[in-house]
């Protein structure tokens, strides 16, 4: 029988040494790869976001008119624009219905939102059922709510008046066609629509909290109110920062509520400077002056922008 040669080994050949990688090629092409994932988004912040705030700002001081869009001719008019606007007392009163109508939306939301965060933290039945049914104001759009509320507040054929009348209260409140009581309907209403946003936001938060702090105040002889106040709170600090500062970005530029309930009015009794742009820029045809407008909200959100990733800093610090 032949030989086997199965165990047989022949002499390896030399193998030359391998060359090490080079690091600066490494972190190049490292560098490399990761501008690539990350340049889609900057494209298109750029194309989407920074473009359209860089023409609005240019557009702010020029004499922007129908006519630019068939001659493409739009001269500037330095800060005309400007010094028309701020001189203008219907500017003043936008801003001021613009803060007043953020800051009792704000606070409205923010409240009932908590206090029913709080009442849904704990077991009952039907829990899961009543959340998800509160949560309806905030799936319909904002435009379908508006319409249904004009409806529901209508003076003459309202159901709120209808059933106030029933009860004897009085049935002839003008809700969105008195100055007075104009902006306060409005305010209402998005509450109501804010009001899931907040719970739902909070209830996390709350469920984040750990049990051991409640059950060692309750061990320390502390009140339900202390406790909120001593553990609850201070533990959903950087949830309520959130929820404020999310929250007043979304209200100060709000415009499709109000065109749908009062359109700016009675007597710009619901003017705001989300309505005031629109006003200015679609209805006028004054687009220089919308663009004004539109630059004082622009920075109004980015003051509060960079307020919010401040705080967010320094909550993670």
């Amino acid at each position: 029988m032949p030989t086997s040669t199965v165990g047989a080994q022949t002499p390896a050949k030399a193998s030359e040494p391998a060359s090490a990688p080079d690091p600066a090629r490494i972190a190049r092409r490292r560098r490399l790869t990761q501008w690539g994932f990350v340049a889609p988004a900057v494209v298109f912040m750029l194309l989407f976001f920074g473009y359209p705030l860089v023409r609005n700002v240019v557009m702010s001081f020029q004499d922007y008119t129908p006519k630019t869009f068939f001659t493409g001719e739009a001269p500037f008019n330095g800060a005309d624009n400007w010094s028309n606007v701020f001189q203008d007392a219907l500017f003043g009163k936008a801003l001021w219905h613009t803060l007043v109508f953020t800051a009792g939306s704000l606070l409205g939301q923010f409240c009932i939102g908590l206090a029913l965060a709080v009442f849904f933290s704990r077991r009952f039945p039907l829990n899961g059922v009543l959340r998800s049914l509160i949560l309806l104001p905030w799936l319909v759009p904002m435009v379908v709510s508006g319409i249904v509320w004009r409806r529901i507040l209508d003076q003459d054929t309202g159901v709120l008046n209808s059933f106030l009348d029933t009860l004897g209260i009085g049935g002839h409140t003008p809700w969105l066609t008195s100055p007075e009581m104009a902006l306060l309907s409005v305010i209402l209403v998005n509450i109501w629509i804010g009001i899931p946003f907040n719970m739902v936001i909070l209830y996390g938060g709350l469920q984040e909290i750990p049990k051991e702090l409640h059950e060692a105040a309750a061990l320390d002889g502390a009140s339900a109110w202390r406790t909120f106040r001593s553990v609850t709170l201070p533990m959903l600090r950087p949830v309520v920062t959130v929820v404020l500062v999310l929250g007043f970005m979304s209200t100060v530029k709000i415009l499709d509520l109000i065109l749908a309930l009062t359109d700016g009015g009675p007597a710009d009794a619901t003017q705001t400077l989300g309505t005031l742009t629109y006003q200015n820029s679609f209805v006028q045809l004054d687009f220089g002056a919308g663009a004004v407008v539109g630059n004082v909200l622009i920075l109004i959100s980015a003051v509060f922008a960079v307020f919010y990733l401040r705080a967010n800093r320094t909550e993670g610090k």
